[in-house]
Order: structure tokens, then C-alpha cells, then sequence
């Protein structure tokens, strides 16, 4: 308690006279937190303190001439707990005692109550002071924390954590029917949870403005202050939506704005009674943590979705970028493979956009970009998708399309693009090209198709004028080069023709080896080099995969064991894995006896994975990844961040490692979104105390921007192109005697596709 000192007084002591001590006991008394009450001789209330009134939610007329059993207990409650009270009441010397109350609205409290009885002259009890202490709230909201927070970690949806909210309060309180409502960036409010009310209700509120006079939820928001309206009925802030809520039975309505760690009210928490009345003690505590909760609900929600825009979408035009078209267009290629059904590819290039971006600059070329989007989107259907590509590309699938739907779409598009763009006071004609590739006739993969679009494309392009070109198949089709690459694989393979290269990976703060990179090439006497994304498929597709992947896996550890023994630091040494091979339960067995037969420490080895990975529902697969961990060999999580959301994957897998995917590194010098996306996977690489790996750097300009933004490890032609085992030991010798050897210095290197 503060006590406040008068003017000339402070810092001189105040002689304690009797008046003066029975005031400071009855301001005591007063501003206590405990609810306290004075019973006279017949055990009844004759007067109780502000928080007697706050904690049980009566007034005092409520409770005066009563005897506080019958205030403290209801109909519900155990003989036991009754007798225990009436002893309490009644001891000759007062005493001590925990029960099970209940306050005005029949919520249970736990209740501490002590009592001290005052004598007359004649030794009988005149008046018996009542002391009330409740940890019930405390309890109840440690409770509700722990499980919504639960919620929140877990993952689930801001919808289903606020319903999770209003359902936990409602069962704590029960007197009460609880909603939570959104405030957009326009001032509508848009319900999120309102489980104890019929739909036509939230429907009802859906797109309401806050105003100084909306309710008690849009005033609430409005002035970011809480409302309380103890009498819908009459209030004329509830004058226009009376009718909505008197036939339900409710009378009064308590709202809470939810602020943001920035100020910014975001939405309202709001407990409706069925009675004229306003809020309990028991109300206000579990209200002021639902309301923290619900922030923290509302942010994680925010990030969620800011991440996903910088991931997933074009920040110019605020369509699907590169990386969720290929997603989008893999899954249509699955809904289309399950029902036999087709699809269409197609790609749009702009003529002639280099001239315009250098005429008129940049801003007016994204000017461009942006009503180019607008019109594509306006001639497809809902189920159509558009994306930016990157640059002057767009691409759009469209799902349940043959070549004469294809054709017709794309004659639309040419049209609409057709009509000269207004720019400032210009006119400015634009024509495009487009390529368009069938499922499945010229493709059954993504890259199938956006490979054989971008061919029929560059053919339109080139024609000089707007024109649209269908794929024409190529003399090798996928059949038969299956066939021939397969034939030449197994051969390959017997003939042990394949062979590892190892790329270096430099700590960028002194120039030291973090560790290699083991990459997989092969070079056909005949066909020359073959691309590793292209005969790894085909292994998958052929059943070669598993001997391939343990071929690697040997190599690598054999080529680790040759390096030690000669007194080459290697750290550590990087395979990567197919998908497939984690469906193999032998796989941890094979690491276990590599490791013993060469010799190798646990710590040396690490197996690349990539998202894909982790969201397989294979049953061996998390078993297998499990047993890997056990062995103690490193995972790392190769291109993170263009598959899969795998932030909840990471809490559960303790990854070693984080590669950021060269698309990231490749864009983040002039692309804002692709900047922010390498700094976020850097803090949470730092967060969760995972080395992150920058792969693909190619510039100076990169690796200092990698620097600025506390990147520690860069991997790319820059540092090093992949390099035979000899070489790579000379580069090591020649890196251990001075700076790290410039790119033109770099002469015994592979230069095979990647």
C-alpha cells in the first residue's frame, strides 16, 4: 500500500495516535486484495470490503443480514465442505480453513478463509472477522495459457485457436458466452470465433465498421478502450443491433480491445452475460489472458502469412512467384493424373520488354507489369492459376484444358494485352507470345512442361509478331529416353563409370573449411555429360536408386578415411539422399558399418535430405530418419524453404544443418522479397542453433551481402567449383598458405551441370 504524504511532511515521522492508527487499519482493510468480512455474534454479514464484492461478485445489499455460509456455499456443494465451513465459523478460536466455494454466478473457487473473532468485556465473541484469499483465477489462467499456448506451437489456425480460447474461458467462468472478432486494415470487423452462438450472428456482424457508437465490440475498437454495456436493452450503443441479441437471451456485453505489441488494436475479446450486470473479478482476470493470448494468436498469424507473401508471392504484381508455381502446377498435375484428366501449360513472354524497361525506366515498366497482371487475371476462371515467373515471364495453368481450350484462353490473353497501356500521358502498344504445353501429352512433370512451353514460346517470340505456338513433340520423347538413359545407367553403374566430386564449404568470418560437399557425376563416353537431376530420376524410375545411393555413401566415407590418414582436416563431409532411399529400413544398418569399417567419427558424416523428405507419410521413412539420428550422424536440410513449411518438422528433428537454396542467394542482390526470405532462414537457423549454408554464390556482391546479413557459411563457383579429391587437397595446401585463391586461380576444377 502506498501512503501518501502531505505537503511539509515528507521525510518527518507522524506520531501514530489511536485515530490515526484505526484510520490506516480501515484504509487497509479497504484496498486489500482479500476479501474481507465482519460477522456479528448470530454469524451474519453486517459489512464487507471492495474486494469481498470484486472476488465473489456480490454487493452489499446482496449479502447483509446473511450468514456467510450461505453465502459461500450453493446448493451443489458436499455436507463435508458445509460442516467444514460451519466449524470454522464457530470455533471458539477462530481458525483456518480451504474450501470449495462458490461465488455469486456459481462458479467454483477454491477459497482460503481464516477467521478472528472479536470479545466484549465479558469474553463472548461480539464480531468475527473474515479473511478470504482465492487461487483460483491464478490456477485457471496457468491453465489456460499452458494448453492454448499449446495450441499456438502446434501450429493450428488462428480460427481454431480463437475458437480453442473462447470455448477454455467459457468452461472456466460458464456464466458467459465469449466471442472474438477481427479488425482488418480497413476498420470491418470479421468474426473468428463465436462457438456458443448461432452462424446468422457472426454472419450478421461479418463487415461491420468500427464507429464511436457500434456496440460495445466496435466501439471497443474504435476507441481501443474496453466497453461495458450492463443493459443491451437501453444503451443506445446497441440501439441498431438489439434485435440480434435480446431473442438469445443476452442482456449485457463486456469488450476488451486485443492490442498488438505496436500499438494497433486488431480485434476485441467480448463475454456476453444473460443478466443485467457487468464483470466479475473471476471475469476480469481470465479477460485480461485471453486478451494477451489472442494478441499473441493474431501475430503469430501476421508472420505467418508476411513469411508465406515473401516465400510464395511476387511482391510487384502480388501474384504466385516461380516457387508456388511449381507447386500449384504439381499439384493440378496430380488431380489430373488421379482423374485422367488433362491440363495446360502456358507460358507468356513479353516482346520487346528490354526496350521499354531502358526508355522508360524501371518504374514504368513495373508500372506495366502490374496492369498486365490485373488483365490476365481478369479472362480466366477461378480455378485458373497466374504467376510471375520472374523478369518479363508469366506463367498459367489451367486445370480440365485441351489444346482447343488452350488456344482459345491465350488468343483472350493476347487480345487483352493488346490494348495500349496508358503510362503517365503515353500510349504504349505491348504484344506478347505464348507457348503452351499439354498434360499429358508433351509432359508428366513440371518441368517437362515448362521446359516445352518455354520451346513453343522462344518460337513465337521470335516470330515478331503476337502469336501463340502449341508444343510439337521432339524425335525423343520421355518413353524412350527413359529407355535409353536407363540402359546406359545400369551400365554405367557395373562399370563403376560414376564418380564424386567434392565442393568446398568456407566459413565466410575467416575463410576456414566448414566441410565438403560430396556431388555425384557421371560423364557417358558417348552421350558426354549427363545432368544429375536427369539420370537421378531415372534411377528412381528404373530401381537403381538404393545402389546408387549406397555407392555414394561408400565413396564418400572411403575418400574420408584416405584424407585423414594422410592429415587432411576435413571436418565434415555432406551426401545427399534421394526421398526413396529413406523408405529403405536398411539404410542406418549401411551408415552404422560404413562408419566402422573406415573408421569414420560420427561427426564427419552428414546426409543431406530435402523437405520432401520430412512430409513423406511413408511409414519406414521417419522410422529410418530416427535411426539415423541415433546413430549420431548430422541431417541437413537441403533447399529449405522452396518445398514445404517445415518450421514445425525443424522443433522435432534435430537438424545439424540448413542449406538456403542458390534461387534464394541468386535473386537476394536485387530482389527485396528474396533478401528478406535468406535473412529469416538465418535467424532461425541462429534461433534453433542450426549452421545455415548459403549455396550457389557467385559474386563478391553476394558473399558481402551474406556477411552483412550474418550468414556464416557460403558454398558456390565463387569459393570453389566441385573439385576431385587430388585437387581439393591442393586447394586445401594452397589455402592454408595464404588468403583464399581467387576464382581466376581456380584452374583444376570440374565444370560438370549441376
Amino acid at each position: 500500500m502506498i501512503v501518501r504524504h502531505d505537503k511539509g511532511t515528507l521525510g518527518r515521522s507522524m506520531p501514530l495516535t489511536r485515530d490515526r492508527g484505526i484510520h490506516l487499519l480501515g484504509r487497509s482493510v479497504q484496498e486489500s486484495d482479500k476479501a474481507v468480512a465482519v460477522l456479528n455474534a448470530r454469524r451474519e454479514i453486517v459489512w464487507i470490503n471492495p474486494s469481498f464484492k470484486k472476488m465473489l461478485g456480490y454487493q452489499s445489499e446482496d449479502v447483509i443480514g446473511r450468514p456467510l455460509i450461505s453465502v459461500l456455499v450453493s446448493k451443489a456443494t458436499p455436507s463435508a465442505t458445509r460442516l467444514s465451513l460451519e466449524r470454522l465459523v464457530n470455533a471458539k478460536r477462530g481458525g483456518l480453513e480451504e474450501i470449495n466455494g462458490h461465488d455469486k454466478f456459481g462458479n467454483e473457487i477454491t477459497l482460503l478463509i481464516y477467521t478472528d473473532h472479536i470479545r466484549d468485556i465479558d469474553e463472548n465473541v461480539s464480531e468475527t472477522i473474515v479473511t478470504i484469499h482465492s487461487n483460483t483465477p491464478a490456477r485457471m489462467i496457468q491453465t489456460l495459457q499452458n494448453t492454448v499456448l499449446e495450441e499456438l506451437v502446434s501450429g493450428a489456425s488462428l480460427e481454431n485457436v480463437s475458437e480453442f480460447i473462447c470455448k477454455k474461458a467459457e468452461f472456466i467462468t460458464r456464466d458467459v458466452i465469449s466471442t472474438i472478432l477481427r479488425v482488418d486494415q480497413n476498420g470491418l470487423l470479421h468474426p473468428l470465433a463465436a462457438p456458443s452462438l448461432p452462424q446468422y450472428y457472426s454472419d450478421a456482424l461479418d463487415g461491420i465498421a468500427i464507429g464511436p457508437s457500434v456496440g460495445s465490440c466496435g466501439t471497443a475498437a474504435y476507441f481501443g478502450e474496453p466497453v461495458l454495456v450492463d443493459d443491451i436493452e437501453t444503451n443506445p450503443l446497441w440501439a441498431p443491433y438489439k434485435g440480434l441479441a435480446l431473442p438469445l437471451g443476452l442482456r449485457a456485453c463486456w469488450s476488451v480491445p486485443i492490442k498488438l505489441r505496436d500499438g494497433r488494436v486488431a480485434g476485441t475479446f467480448a463475454f456476453y452475460f444473460r443478466e443485467k450486470r457487468g464483470p466479475s473479478y473471476l471475469h476480469e482476470e481470465i479477460v485480461s489472458a485471453c486478451v494477451h493470448l489472442c494478441a499473441l494468436a493474431i501475430e503469430q498469424h501476421e508472420a505467418k502469412e508476411h513469411i508465406n507473401r515473401l516465400a510464395y508471392f511476387d511482391m510487384l504484381t502480388g501474384l504466385p512467384n516461380r516457387r508456388q508455381i511449381y507447386q500449384k502446377a504439381s499439384q493440378t498435375i496430380a488431380e489430373a493424373s488421379e482423374k485422367q484428366g488433362k491440363m495446360a501449360l502456358l507460358r507468356l513472354d513479353i516482346k520487346r520488354f528490354k526496350d521499354i524497361n531502358d526508355t522508360f525506366g524501371h518504374s514504368t515498366a513495373d508500372q506495366i507489369l502490374g496492369q498486365i497482371a490485373t488483365r490476365l487475371q481478369n479472362q480466366l476462371r477461378p480455378i485458373d492459376i497466374v504467376g510471375r515467373f520472374g523478369g518479363d515471364v508469366f506463367v498459367i495453368i489451367l486445370p480440365d484444358a485441351d489444346s482447343a481450350y488452350a488456344t482459345m484462353v491465350a488468343r483472350k490473353l493476347v487480345d487483352a494485352v493488346a490494348k495500349p497501356f496508358a503510362i503517365a500521358d503515353l500510349l504504349l502498344p505491348i504484344s506478347i507470345s505464348i507457348g503452351i504445353s499439354l498434360y499429358p501429352d508433351n509432359g508428366t512433370d513440371v518441368e517437362t512442361l515448362l521446359k516445352r512451353a518455354d520451346s513453343a514460346a522462344c518460337k513465337g517470340k521470335a516470330a515478331g509478331h503476337e502469336a501463340i505456338f502449341l508444343y510439337e513433340h521432339e524425335v525423343v520423347d520421355g518413353a524412350q529416353e527413359r529407355v535409353i538413359l536407363g540402359a546406359a545407367l545400369r551400365e554405367a553403374v557395373s562399370q563403376e563409370q560414376l564418380r564424386l566430386l567434392y565442393q568446398p564449404q568456407i566459413n565466410l568470418a575467416d575463410g576456414t573449411l566448414h566441410g565438403v560437399e560430396a556431388l555425384i557425376r557421371w560423364a557417358h563416353p558417348v552421350l558426354g555429360d549427363i545432368s544429375t537431376s536427369r539420370f537421378i530420376m531415372i534411377a528412381e524410375q528404373i530401381g537403381l536408386i538404393d545402389e546408387i545411393g549406397i555407392w555414394a555413401l561408400s565413396e564418400a566415407c572411403r575418400q574420408m578415411a584416405v584424407w585423414r590418414a594422410a592429415g587432411h582436416h576435413i571436418p565434415a563431409i555432406s551426401v545427399n539422399l534421394s526421398p526413396l532411399h529413406f523408405r529403405n529400413r536398411n539404410l542406418p544398418d549401411v551408415v552404422a558399418h560404413l562408419m566402422r569399417q573406415y573408421d569414420i567419427p560420427k561427426h564427419t558424416l552428414m546426409l543431406e535430405i530435402t523437405e520432401g523428405v520430412m512430409m513423406d507419410d511413408h511409414p519406414t521413412t521417419l522410422a529410418t530418419i530416427a535411426a539415423i539420428q541415433a546413430l549420431g550422424v548430422g541431417l541437413s536440410m537441403d533447399d529449405f524453404g522452396t518445398g514445404y513449411s517445415s518450421l514445425s518438422r525443424l522443433t522435432h528433428v534435430p537438424f545439424s544443418e540448413l542449406k538456403i537454396d542458390r534461387s534464394f542467394i541468386e535473386g537476394m542482390v536485387t530482389d527485396p522479397s528474396a533478401r528478406a526470405v535468406v535473412t529469416a532462414i538465418n535467424s532461425i537457423g541462429r534461433s534453433l542453433n542450426i549452421a545455415v549454408v548459403a549455396e550457389g554464390v557467385e559474386t563478391e556482391m553476394q558473399q558481402q551481402m551474406l556477411r552483412e546479413l550474418g550468414c556464416e557459411i557460403a558454398q558456390g563457383y565463387l569459393l570453389s567449383h566441385p573439385l576431385k579429391a587430388a585437387d581439393l587437397e591442393a586447394w586445401l595446401q594452397e589455402k592454408q598458405g595464404g588468403a583464399l585463391p581467387p576464382a581466376s586461380r581456380r584452374m583444376k576444377t570440374e565444370t560438370l551441370p549441376a
